[in-house]
């Protein structure tokens, strides 16, 4: 399998995993490349990312701990799914962030 071939979609799979500044390049890369599959990692992380600001407003609460670590698990296991290139989201919650954030499809 070439590097380019086999590399080239998984990365920019991944990518929208590595923080916030890796959903911006995710979102810049896949203006040219147009895959629906790493189109669909981006939404998946900006629904995980609304849910770690939700966390984070409501941190002064007991319920923003619970918040962060079931985001902070859902993350790991939506990165573990980019890495193993499937595109096997979280339950119920990646359906609805596909419905939800249909403005952040490629044109």
């Amino acid at each position: 399998m070439s590097s380019s071939q086999g590399s080239g979609p998984k990365f920019h799979k991944v990518i929208p995993y590595l923080t916030f500044i890796g959903l911006l390049i995710a979102y810049q890369l896949n203006k040219d490349y147009k895959d629906p599959e790493t189109s669909w990692h981006i939404k998946n992380m900006f629904g995980l990312l609304l849910g770690l600001f939700a966390a984070v407003w409501l941190q002064n609460y007991p319920i923003g701990f619970y918040v962060y670590w079931t985001v902070f698990c859902f993350w790991i296991y939506a990165l573990l799914m980019a890495l193993l290139n499937q595109k096997r989201g979280i339950p119920y919650l990646s359906n609805a962030f596909q419905r939800w954030f249909k403005f952040l499809d490629q044109q």
